[in-house]
């Protein structure tokens, strides 16, 4: 389940269906990865062959492909299944 969002924007879309400031090529994609991570009971369910599921270095949060630069990143709280902070920015 996701318990909370860095990004304003993200947390809009996901709860009130709003995606601006979303770019529109991406909106539906995030829309089957949030969905996916929502019944998510561990960060390793979001390992989709192509999201291209991995880490991030000396953090403790993974981070699923949108579309080039883009990532939808996340942590995952160690008190129960759940996805916090997610987030979704440009890398590069």
């Amino acid at each position: 389940m996701i318990r909370s969002f860095r990004s304003k924007k993200l947390e809009r879309y996901w709860w009130k269906g709003d995606p601006k400031r979303i770019d529109p090529r991406h909106v539906e994609k995030i829309r089957l990865q949030l969905g996916h991570l929502e019944r998510a009971r561990r960060p390793e369910a979001m390992n989709v062959a192509t999201w291209r599921f991995h880490s991030l270095r000396g953090e403790r949060r993974w981070a699923v492909w949108v579309d080039q630069n883009w990532r939808l990143t996340f942590a995952w709280n160690t008190d129960g299944p759940d996805a916090v902070d997610v987030d979704y920015k440009d890398y590069h």
